[in-house]
């Protein structure tokens, strides 16, 4: 990790998001963060430059026996990636990739459903969002939602992250129009070994950086 900053939280990395987002002339108009763990990051963002901020929701797909393998990410309008390196790689078949893909399609809904209670989504048509989350590693969720984003009106697309390995940060700026990243280390094994603080975001705690 030589060479490499480590955050104090998720608030300090957010806040130095916001300063390389302005150091680097990005106007933007609105900040999605990626539950849970974006939105102590995006309140951050969006405070700092004065903007709103809404969500963007996906969940993983697992592999089989190995949830936290993803074999890739859906987001909450059914928008899918698939990591075919991983999918080809594991014992997975169509019919589990299609079933996976349905329940966490329903489950990511559901989540953004109860994080925004009775407000609409926001509209994004001729808008700069700035998609937050507090790191990458696969970059399986992100991607999800970067893709459905992609299919919106917005005028440009900007993700925002402190920290991922390189070669998944360079995948990711084929993805989308722009990718801020702060720590870019070789030495990755996880986006945790980069903050001093990095305890669990419960659903309650997120959803208050929404009501602030």
């Amino acid at each position: 990790m030589a060479g490499s900053r480590r955050f104090t939280d998720r608030t300090d990395a957010g806040e130095r998001l916001a300063t390389a987002l302005r150091e680097q002339g990005i106007d933007a108009d609105i900040a999605l963060a990626i539950p849970r763990g974006g939105l102590p990051l995006g309140r951050a963002v969006a405070d700092e430059l004065d903007i709103p901020l809404d969500i963007v929701v996906a969940k993983k797909i697992g592999a089989p026996g190995n949830p936290e393998y993803a074999i890739g990410a859906v987001a909450s309008d059914g928008s899918v990636w698939r990591n075919e390196e991983a999918f080809r790689g594991t014992s997975t078949d169509e019919g589990y990739f299609q079933q996976r893909r349905d329940e966490e399609a329903k489950n990511a809904r559901q989540k953004a459903e109860r994080y925004r209670g009775d407000r609409d989504a926001p509209a994004l048509a001729g808008k700069t969002v700035v998609v937050v989350d507090d790191g990458v590693a696969t970059g399986s969720t992100a991607r999800a939602c970067l893709k459905t984003l992609n299919e919106t009106a917005a005028e440009r697309i900007v993700l925002a992250v402190p920290v991922g390995p390189p070669d998944t940060i360079d995948s990711l700026e084929s993805e989308t129009d722009t990718v801020v990243c702060l720590e870019t280390p070789r030495g990755f094994r996880g986006v945790g070994q980069f903050y001093e603080n990095f305890g669990q975001v419960s659903d309650e705690e997120a959803m208050t950086y929404l009501e602030q």
